[in-house]
């Protein structure tokens, strides 16, 4: 592996510190660094010396992505860029970073681990959400950590009703709706009460948020059911006004009326592994800390 791309929280690195040191290193062993150009954030920045900015649709002739971040990082870099399919792996410069494989403090070991080849590749599966609008438009997206239903404006319960397969499986009364993946069991699922899943799994779970019934519980479904969920009317018939949320970052207004259909993408994301450490080992110290 020689050619790196960095993908760089710059809250997390404001004076890009770390990514100047990691490209400073990778090109003493001879290998290449860059760092991903997002207009928005760059513009009217000075680039420090040494750094050398990479244009979004060069991307695709990296071997490697590097994130510098948490795990909001990674989610951010897996939708930014997941369309070039190129493998990537985390560097924690946050707390708990269940998504980030690297620390700081062991960060120039792993670095010659991936300029060796000694590491491994784990595929995660993602979701795909397609929006049926009451007016027949459509509106998608998709996800690596899960797809979140939630109410929008007024403060009050919402009901969602749940099919499985094109079978009515529940009406929910909650705050809303997690579709998780198993990679996503470590996020907003498991505040709401979600258990912890093997990320290489291959499943989807709903998780209720703050639900208004004692039977309102996870359900855990294959990979290759279909989830549709549909906004109907509210109590005393009213309109719902409720929003589609893809990673926590893209979001869509949705209405009573309209409906979600999600499924198993054929999209994944591929993150890199150095440490033969087990998911249950990472659980027990990510615990320890929190």
């Amino acid at each position: 592996m020689r050619r790196f791309l960095i993908y760089t929280n710059l809250h997390k690195d404001p004076q890009l510190e770390t990514t100047k040191d990691i490209c400073t290193y990778l090109r003493s062993k001879g290998a290449e660094a860059f760092v991903l150009i997002d207009e928005c954030v760059w513009q009217g920045r000075e680039v420090p010396e040494g750094v050398c900015l990479l244009p979004r649709e060069e991307a695709v002739c990296a071997d490697c992505i590097l994130v510098l971040g948490g795990d909001g990082t990674v989610l951010s870099a897996a939708r930014e860029i997941g369309q070039f399919h190129i493998p990537m792996i985390g560097v924690n410069l946050g707390t708990l970073g269940y998504l980030t494989e690297i620390e700081v403090s062991n960060l120039e070991y792993a670095l010659d681990k991936l300029i060796a080849g000694e590491y491994t590749g784990e595929d995660r599966m993602m979701l795909d959400g397609s929006i049926r609008f009451a007016s027949g438009e459509e509106k998608g997206g998709y996800a690596l950590n899960d797809i979140v239903i939630s109410r929008s404006g007024v403060f009050q319960i919402i009901q969602l009703n749940i099919y499985v397969n094109g079978e009515f499986l529940n009406t929910y009364h909650a705050d809303g709706v997690i579709v998780t993946t198993p990679t996503g069991s470590t996020g907003y699922s498991l505040s709401a009460g979600g258990p912890l899943i093997e990320p290489k799994a291959k499943l989807i779970m709903l998780t209720p948020i703050c639900p208004h019934s004692l039977n309102h519980r996870s359900i855990v479904l294959s990979a290759e059911d279909v989830i549709e969920i549909e906004i109907p009317l509210g109590r005393e018939g009213r309109i719902q006004t409720v929003e589609a949320h893809f990673d926590g970052s893209q979001s869509v207004p949705m209405n009573t009326g309209d409906r979600i259909r999600i499924t198993q993408s054929k999209r994944t994301t591929e993150f890199l592994r150095i440490n033969q450490v087990s998911f249950l080992e990472v659980l027990h110290k990510k615990m320890a800390e929190s």
